[in-house]
């Protein structure tokens, strides 16, 4: 058997970047490389993938839907909003209130008409502590019978590491030993810390230095930056966090921008807005970018222009978010193929 057949053997689910080993990762950015320059025409014909979306999303849903189409398969697309109710994920539970469903019923039923599970899971809100363990998915996983997509929960948003890992490669080159700033930006929406928890990973994986810039209050997850600090040691890699932003940016090779919650406040929305107010300017101008070595700038977006980046940066020739978001067809094509492929 091939070196693809084993992957997609082994690949159970896909929750975090960590669910594919250093082979696999390479396999899924080569195949979706050769994707890209229209080399290779893998085939999923009669494949189906289930998405369900418990919150909006743009640029996944299409993409993950031109991708099966491209690839010869098929998706069903449901909204928890409109399509169906809201499920149970814990066991063991008396279900006498308002949830009609658990988890465990509904993967094993949709189990039977699908070949994969594609999850974008609801965030309560309320409790970091809660969100961070991820149930809802951990949940999917643990009752079906077929692969599940992690489409972005509360903790990682692995899907788009893939296409971010593919972009830092078609721009930089060899990865190691190069420079990534994940700057914190202002916005009256942020954001899940998820994908800023997976490039960190993803960046250290592959051997990148990365400084953290953000303002008092808006540290990552503790757990995570453990794992990073473990993974840079590893790689002999450096990481630093809590550094202002033009510090940061010294010497980078590429800044992603993205906003994102302060979790010490996370599930308290008045004292959120205060310390958002409180944070001060931290918008990626030119300034900031010419603080780096030929640096490129990056963001999954979506993005507010000229709080978080300028439409200065953003049109500019350093910017990669519009080639970041083509990657994601690419990366998905790649990993639904490697996934299903018989």
């Amino acid at each position: 058997m091939d070196h693809a057949g084993t992957t997609a053997q082994a690949l159970r689910h896909f929750h975090r970047l960590d669910d594919l080993n250093d082979r696999q990762i390479e396999d899924v950015l080569d195949l979706a490389s050769r994707l890209k320059r229209g080399v290779s025409r893998p085939d999923l014909a009669g494949q189906t993938v289930g998405l369900l979306f418990f919150r909006p999303s743009l640029r996944t849903r299409t993409s993950l839907e031109v991708a099966m189409h491209q690839l010869g398969g098929h998706t069903v697309n449901l909204n928890a909003a409109s399509d169906f109710w809201e499920l149970e994920a814990r066991d063991n539970r008396l279900m006498d209130g308002v949830v009609p469903e658990h988890i465990k019923d509904a993967a094993a039923a949709l189990s039977c008409y699908v070949g994969s599970i594609a999850i974008r899971p609801a965030l309560l809100g309320k409790s970091w502590a809660v969100d961070r363990k991820d149930e809802q998915i951990c949940s999917w996983m643990q009752h079906s019978r077929v692969p599940v997509i992690n489409m972005e929960s509360a903790l990682w948003h692995p899907l788009q590491a893939l296409a971010d890992l593919l972009t830092l490669r078609e721009s930089l080159g060899e990865l190691k030993g190069k420079k990534l700033t994940i700057a914190w930006t202002q916005s009256p929406t942020p954001s899940s810390p998820a994908v800023v928890h997976s490039i960190l990973m993803a960046a250290l994986r592959s051997g990148m230095d990365v400084d953290i810039a953000h303002p008092m209050g808006y540290e990552l997850d503790g757990d995570v930056m453990a794992q990073a600090e473990t993974m840079a040691e590893k790689n002999n890699s450096t990481l630093e966090s809590g550094l202002g932003l033009e510090e940061a940016a010294s010497g980078s090779h590429v800044i992603y921008a993205r906003s994102w919650w302060g979790l010490e406040n996370y599930g308290q929305p008045s004292l959120s807005a205060h310390q958002n107010s409180r944070a001060g300017n931290w918008c990626v101008d030119d300034r900031i970018m010419d603080a780096g070595e030929d640096t490129r700038l990056m963001h999954s977006m979506p993005i507010r222009r000229n709080l978080e980046v300028t439409d200065r940066v953003l049109d500019g020739p350093r910017s990669l978010i519009i080639n970041q978001a083509a990657n994601r067809l690419h990366t998905q094509k790649s990993l639904l193929s490697l996934l299903l492929r018989q």
